[in-house]
């Protein structure tokens, strides 16, 4: 059988799923323009390191069993919504700095580590991420699809989500998008920083 066109489907869902505002753009958006260029890659890469955690277990069959256990989801959709809430509070509470608009920013930065772990637990605490990838596997991916194909469609998914976010880092650290930033930074912090709030908490009170 042909699974290229499988393999497309899934390429195009995951690609308009992952371009959607939510809170992997959110906070990638966030570490790039209030920190560095390089935060938001390594933000983009500890994303794509989530989405290999929930391709894991869905392609083990844990997935299925969350999507039917109220107490696991249940957990799982609270720890993500409070710590998407605790984000937001920290970028509501954070001061405007005085800095010069460079390409790269140091001062202040995260390290690799910091913006690594922020994206992952951005990705790997989000609930609605494992009911996505549950649906792809459920809906999409037959019980007959080999192994390889699943590989395959595994790998497509992480290296859209890392490409995409990469881009949205490198864009949202040019010059001119920094000066607008600068010029309205504890607005835009507020702002980011009610939306995580507001994700986190849309998050714990969705029905599952």
């Amino acid at each position: 059988m042909n699974y290229l066109p499988l393999i497309g489907t899934v390429a195009i869902l995951n690609l308009l799923a992952v371009m959607s505002p939510g809170p992997d753009f959110v906070i990638t958006v966030k570490n790039s323009i209030r920190y560095s260029r390089r935060s938001g890659i390594f933000t983009s890469m500890g994303i794509g390191l989530g989405l290999c955690i929930h391709l894991s277990y869905c392609a083990a069959g844990i997935g299925f069993i969350i999507s039917k256990s109220i107490i696991l989801f249940s957990i799982i959709k609270l720890l993500g919504a409070g710590y998407l809430i605790y984000i937001g509070i920290s970028s509501i509470l954070a001061k405007g700095r005085e800095a010069e608009i460079t390409e790269e920013k140091t001062s202040d930065d995260l390290t690799r580590v910091q913006a690594f772990r922020t994206g992952f637990f951005t990705n790997v605490l989000n609930p609605k991420v494992t009911l996505f990838i549950l649906s792809l596997f459920t809906l999409v991916i037959g019980p007959a699809t080999p192994a390889y194909v699943i590989f395959i469609i595994s790998v497509v998914i992480i290296l859209t989500a890392v490409i995409w976010f990469t881009i949205v880092s490198i864009f949202f650290t040019q010059l001119s998008v920094q000066r607008v930033f600068y010029k309205y930074e504890n607005i835009i912090n507020r702002f980011l920083g009610g939306l995580l709030i507001l994700l986190g908490i849309k998050i714990a009170l969705s029905i599952r």
